[in-house]
C-alpha cells in the first residue's frame, strides 16, 4: 500500500508540473503587460519599472518560470540580496529557513500563489481560501443529492425493468443529461425564486453567508443552497441513475445472485448483501469524476445564482484579467482532481478484492 501511494504521488507531482508549465506558458504569451494590469491607469515609467523588478516581470521568460516553480514548491531557494525577487521576505513567504549554501537559503514554506492584480496587496491564497469552502459546500451538497437519489432511482428502475416506471425514470434521466447547467440554473431561478417565490420562499440569487440589514452580523442562509445544489446535481444524478440501473441488471445475471435467489433470500436482502456493493464500481468512477469537475464546472451555476464560490471568482478574474487568481485557481483545481483520483483508487480496493490484490 505504501509503495502504491508513493508511486501515485510521483505521478501526481509529474502531472502538477505539467499543468503548471502549460498554465504559465499559456498566460504569459497573452498580449498585455502584467505590470500595467496591476497599476491600471495610474502608472508612470518609474512605477512600472519598480513593479516589474518587484515581481520579476523584467526577467527573461525562462527565469520567470523558474521563479514561479520556486514560489509553488514547498522546498524553495532564496537569494540573500534584499532586492532580489526570491529574497526570503517574511511579508511575502510563510517559510522556515532550513540551511544556507553560500548566499542562497533553502527554506520550507507553504506554496506562494502570488498576489492579485486587481485586489491590491491581497494574496491569491486568501482569495481562494475565502471562496473555495463555499464551492466545496455546493459541490458536496450537489453530489450528495446525485448519489442518494441516483442510487435509489437506479435500484427502482432495475427492479421494475421495462415497466412504465422504468421508462419514465429513463426519460427524465436522459432529459437531465441533455439540458445544460446554465439553462437549468436560469429556469430554476426564475421559476422557484421568482414565479413561485411566495410558496417556496427561495431567492433567485444569494450566497451561503449574508449580512443583516444593520451590517453587524453575518448569518448562514441555508435556503440559498437549495436551488444551486439541485441544479448542479441534475446531470450527475441522471448519470448515476443510468449507471446504477445498467450495472445492477448486469450483476443480477451473475451465478451468485441466482444462488442467493435459490436460497430464498428476498430482493431487499439480495440487493443489500450481494448486488449493491458489486454494482457500485462504475458509480464510484462517475461520482469521483463529477465531484472533481464540479469544483471547476460550477462557474455558470455560481455566477447565475450569485453564489460566492471559486467559480464566480474565476469569472470575475477573467473579466478583469487578474491572471494570478486564474492561474492559482486552475492549479488548486488540478491538485484536487489528483487527490480525488488517488482516493477513488483506494475506494476501488475496498469495493473489489480483486483490485486490492492486484
Amino acid at each position: 500500500m505504501i509503495s502504491y501511494i508513493i508511486k501515485k504521488l510521483g505521478y501526481a507531482i509529474g502531472t502538477l508540473i505539467g499543468v503548471v508549465t502549460v498554465i504559465f506558458l499559456l498566460f504569459n504569451v497573452l498580449p498585455g503587460d502584467p505590470a500595467r494590469m496591476m497599476l491600471d491607469q495610474n502608472e508612470d515609467p518609474e512605477q512600472l519599472a519598480i513593479v516589474r523588478a518587484k515581481y520579476g516581470f523584467d526577467k527573461p521568460l525562462y527565469k520567470q518560470y523558474l521563479y514561479y516553480i520556486n514560489d509553488l514548491s514547498p522546498i524553495s531557494f532564496h537569494a540573500s540580496e534584499q532586492h532580489n525577487y526570491t529574497h526570503l521576505s517574511t511579508g511575502k513567504y510563510n517559510a522556515i529557513s532550513l540551511f544556507s549554501i553560500a548566499e542562497t537559503t533553502v527554506a520550507l514554506k507553504t506554496p506562494y500563489l502570488r498576489e492579485s492584480f486587481q485586489k491590491t496587496g491581497k494574496r491569491v491564497t486568501e482569495v481562494i481560501g475565502e471562496t473555495l469552502p463555499n464551492t466545496f459546500v455546493l459541490a458536496i451538497s450537489a453530489i450528495s443529492i446525485a448519489i442518494i437519489l441516483g442510487i435509489l432511482f437506479g435500484i427502482i428502475s432495475a427492479q421494475m425493468r421495462d415497466t412504465w416506471v422504468d421508462r419514465t425514470i429513463q426519460i427524465i434521466s436522459t432529459l437531465g443529461m441533455s439540458v445544460p447547467s446554465f439553462f437549468s440554473a436560469i429556469l430554476f431561478a426564475w421559476l422557484f425564486g421568482f414565479v413561485l417565490h411566495k410558496y417556496t420562499n427561495l431567492n433567485m440569487t444569494g450566497s451561503l453567508y449574508a449580512m443583516d440589514d444593520f451590517g453587524e452580523h453575518i448569518t448562514i442562509q441555508w435556503k440559498n443552497l437549495i436551488l444551486p445544489a439541485f441544479v448542479l446535481g441534475i446531470r450527475p444524478l441522471a448519470v448515476v441513475i443510468q449507471l446504477m440501473r445498467n450495472s445492477l441488471l448486469e450483476v443480477y445475471n451473475q451465478e451468485y445472485i441466482r444462488t442467493a435467489k435459490a436460497k430464498g433470500l428476498s430482493n431487499f436482502q439480495i440487493i443489500r448483501k450481494h448486488a449493491l456493493k458489486n454494482a457500485l464500481n462504475p458509480v464510484v468512477t462517475a461520482v469521483s469524476g463529477w465531484f472533481a469537475s464540479m469544483l471547476a464546472g460550477a462557474v455558470f451555476v455560481e455566477y447565475i445564482f450569485g453564489w460566492n464560490g471559486l467559480g464566480k471568482e474565476i469569472v470575475d478574474a477573467l473579466n478583469t484579467l487578474d491572471l494570478p487568481i486564474i492561474m492559482g485557481a486552475v492549479i488548486v483545481i488540478a491538485t484536487l482532481f489528483i487527490v480525488i483520483n488517488i482516493f477513488v483508487d483506494l475506494i476501488y480496493g475496498w469495493l473489489d478484492p480483486k483490485i486490492r490484490l492486484s
